[in-house]
């Protein structure tokens, strides 16, 4: 199975509940074409996902090849009771069952990228993450997912994590704070490793940011909004964006930053007020 393109603009799902399905359709009626989702009832709805999907194909809108759809493997500690597997089931079984529950809900006999949502622990890459990514990356040569990712992982649990496996994951999916360099020692290490970073709550984290004078001033220099400098911005630097917004306009804005391409002069003024 070849690679798909590499999007460049996500569109996140978590914490939408009942509007997914809405939020998701008009997310991709706006332009986006890549969605990130996750099979953790307790922060997403991914059958809400497949929902809004299904209408589209309906409707004629798009079809499953035009779109990269990432999801994630969640350890059960990171889940409510609404479980995509059997808990006394191996580590190896829970992946391929929360897969296969993620095909149901999304409509789909393959996704693009399949994340493991977390490491399960904050202190190592332990050997329960080294069978479940040793099974991720058995769904991936089965055809089921076309890429690897982690996501919410630290250095060390990168460092480690090659250290101990021949494939390495394609994405790297973080909360990324201006105050800690917006995750400067992980992007360093993900370009060494030609790893695609993906940052989440890229406003949301740094709202101090977003509205800082400095933001501000180029914003409206350039005619455009602080979130759209702040997007063009984390693109210069390395970082895929992702964004959970749910108004059409800022959709549109969003979309739009990518067109956005900020002076080295600005690029340093922003890059000042990190950590």
């Amino acid at each position: 199975m070849s690679a798909p393109a590499i999007p460049d603009f996500f569109y996140g799902t978590a914490w939408k509940e009942d509007r997914t399905p809405a939020l998701t359709e008009l997310a991709i009626r706006n332009g986006f074409r890549a969605i990130d989702t996750a099979n953790q009832r307790r922060h997403y709805f991914e059958a809400g996902v497949g929902q809004a999907l299904t209408a589209l194909y309906q409707a004629g809108i798009v079809a499953r090849e035009d779109l990269f759809l990432q999801t994630k493997f969640t350890y059960q500690r990171g889940q409510d009771h609404r479980l995509p597997f059997d808990p006394a089931a191996s580590l190896s079984v829970q992946v391929e069952q929360s897969l296969t529950s993620s095909f149901e809900h999304l409509a789909t006999d393959y996704v693009d990228n399949f994340v493991l949502h977390g490491p399960s622990s904050g202190n190592a890459w332990t050997t329960d993450d080294q069978q479940v990514w040793q099974a991720m990356v058995s769904q991936r040569d089965r055809g089921r997912t076309r890429l690897l990712g982690v996501s919410n992982v630290g250095l060390h649990h990168l460092q480690q994590m090659i250290a101990l496996h021949h494939d390495i994951p394609a994405f790297v999916q973080n909360r990324c704070y201006a105050r800690l360099g917006w995750d400067r020692d992980v992007r360093a290490f993900c370009r060494e490793h030609n790893i695609i970073y993906q940052g989440f709550s890229l406003l949301t984290a740094n709202m101090e940011v977003v509205n800082h004078p400095v933001v501000r001033k180029h914003a409206a220099a350039a005619n455009v909004t602080p979130a759209q400098i702040v997007f063009a911005f984390s693109r210069a630097i390395g970082i895929l964006p992702l964004t959970g917004t749910s108004s059409a306009e800022h959709m549109q804005q969003d979309l739009a930053s990518r067109a956005l391409i900020l002076s080295e002069n600005a690029l340093n003024a922003i890059a000042s007020l990190a950590g």
